[in-house]
């Protein structure tokens, strides 16, 4: 009797432990959902300039051909360095 009594014990532990405090967990409030904001045409002008870029340096340089890290260095790097910029532009303004 004594191991079955212990399994019981283990059990009640494990309801106590792991499922009842999710019942009694509160409901998560929902954000309120607006619309979202359009693009500026600004911000639509960089995200075109964004793909025009990498692909003009691409169709140039041709990496695939072996030009790997000049294809990075002048279509990829400038890219991601000017949207970090951007950010952290943004950032100062809010």
């Amino acid at each position: 009797m004594t191991g079955i009594s212990e399994i019981l014990v283990l059990i009640l532990l494990i309801t106590g432990i792991l499922i009842i405090p999710r019942m009694f967990k509160p409901e998560p409030k929902a954000a309120p959902k607006g619309p979202v904001p359009a693009l500026s045409m600004k911000m639509r002008a960089g995200i075109v300039v964004s793909l025009v870029i990498p692909l003009i340096t691409a169709l140039i340089l041709k990496p695939w051909a072996g030009n790997f890290v000049v294809f990075i260095s002048v279509g990829i790097l400038p890219v991601v360095l000017s949207w970090a910029l951007f950010w952290v532009i943004t950032a100062q303004k809010k």
